[in-house]
């Protein structure tokens, strides 16, 4: 791979998105672009590890699936570093923001877990706890095992997942707060149960006359056990391993990343 850092992706975006689905249940516009410009840097931060896991593509001409790319901040150093790369999320309003961010990509398109078909893959990589959306732990399974059958012969596996730990470690996390000139977001936490873990954000948007407008999003995310991952996975020929990071990039606490590859076929 060329070049020892990859440098940060920050794109600049105007405040449109105009198509989007505002029925979406998470992502939808306001939240999208507010992601987009204000919290890049979890897909920045693990983009030189992801790349390192993919490298032995480049010689091959592999193709990388990404799942949940969001605004395809991934998506662009993938793209970058010479790799072929299907873009999926389940939010028309981030693939809206996908489009322009990594135009070139070989595709971008919607795609929901776990039932709609992932393309046949040499990589399969996802940031940003995307299983964990999914609307309980039997979806997350189903999810799993859908990857994993997508990957060809000696595929590779990358993605991240959100422990029970990841609730326990934000039991009394504070409300948190952030403002722009262009936009605004306040996120509340709260954890009902050992498996679940909730934020209710307001996004507040500036709007071209001046005016703002505000939207409403609610984050369920199902937390899980991940070490019991790679017995799942096994099952499917996957060989796995749980760690902390993908490379030199330091994880929230309870986000754990699972790394594998297809050992069968």
């Amino acid at each position: 791979m060329s070049g020892s850092l990859v440098k940060p992706v920050y794109p600049r975006l105007r405040c449109q998105n105009g198509g989007t689905d505002d029925s979406a249940p998470y992502y939808r516009r306001d939240l999208a672009l507010v992601h987009h410009l204000g919290f890049a840097f979890h897909a920045n931060e693990t983009a030189p590890g992801i790349m390192a896991l993919v490298e032995p593509l480049l010689t091959r001409n592999g193709l990388v699936v990404e799942l949940g790319c969001g605004s395809g901040l991934l998506t662009r150093h993938l793209i970058d570093a010479g790799h072929r790369v299907i873009a999926t999320d389940a939010s028309p309003a981030m693939l809206e923001l996908a489009r322009e961010v990594a135009a070139d990509a070989e595709d971008i398109r919607l795609l929901v877990l776990p039932d709609d078909p992932i393309p046949p893959a040499d990589a399969i990589v996802s940031v940003g706890h995307v299983l964990n959306y999914l609307p309980d732990e039997a979806a997350i399974d189903r999810a799993l095992v859908a990857i994993a059958d997508a990957l060809a012969p000696g595929g590779i596996l990358a993605i991240d997942l959100c422990d029970f730990g990841y609730g326990e470690a934000r039991r009394e996390a504070p409300n948190l707060g952030r403002v722009t000139d262009d936009w605004a977001i306040v996120t509340e936490f709260s954890r009902p149960s050992r498996g679940r873990f909730i934020r209710q954000m307001a996004i507040f948007s500036l709007n071209d006359d001046g005016s703002w407008r505000r939207d409403d999003e609610r984050h369920d995310n199902v937390l899980i056990d991940v070490s019991r991952v790679p017995a799942l996975l096994a099952g499917r020929g996957i060989q796995s391993t749980i760690g902390s990071s993908f490379g030199a990039e330091r994880l929230p606490a309870g986000l754990r990343t699972v790394i594998g590859h297809r050992t069968d076929g």
